[in-house]
């Protein structure tokens, strides 16, 4: 499988496709690029003490706004 075809594939689908064929090291690398392309946002700490509402809000925004995080 070439580079292109990596980038062709969803986060999710490259995930699999590397769980499947644990010994790609270029689909393992194509993998780590792709994650540490978008940081994670963090909603909330759990010591918050509005936790349990600001997670409600980051999923409603995220299912008002169709967002999928899956494609780059």
């Amino acid at each position: 499988m070439s580079r292109a075809n990596y980038d062709a594939m969803t986060k999710a689908e490259l995930k699999q496709y590397f769980l499947k064929h644990r010994g790609d090291r270029a689909a393992l690398q194509a993998y780590l690029d792709r994650i540490n392309q978008r940081p994670l946002k963090i909603i909330a700490s759990p010591g918050d003490p509005d936790f349990d509402e600001k997670i409600r809000a980051a999923i409603r925004q995220k299912l008002e706004n169709g967002i999928s995080s899956d494609r780059p």
